[in-house]
């Protein structure tokens, strides 16, 4: 299950940066409340799987898988390029999200 909210804190995370990009310094209201909503509800789904993961490594799966589901957002729905120097960022950084997993089961 704390897969599950981690699941679901991520996408919420990812939501923050989106709604956060949009806000224009939380000068747009409804941008600034997504931002807002979804952020408590990431904080939320997070603070349940950290009942289970350790703190770092839940934190550390939290915001890179949200920093990787952001890009991969921007290149397909917001018009941003996918250079490969940015394929190379998410490769290594799934790479240590699968290291710090590792490690955190042992």
């Amino acid at each position: 299950m704390s897969w599950l909210y981690l699941a679901v804190a991520v996408v919420f995370e990812a939501a923050v940066g989106i709604s956060a990009g949009n806000a224009d310094g939380f000068k747009k209201l409804w941008w600034t409340v997504a931002t807002l909503v979804s952020g408590a509800i990431a904080t939320l789904f997070l603070s349940l799987a950290l009942l289970t993961f350790d703190v770092g490594v839940g934190y550390a799966l939290w915001t890179s898988l949200a920093g990787v589901g952001i890009v991969v957002i921007g290149a397909g729905f917001l018009s941003q390029k996918l250079t490969w120097k940015k394929l190379l960022g998410i490769a290594i950084v799934i790479g240590g999200v699968v290291g710090l997993n590792l490690a955190g089961a042992s």
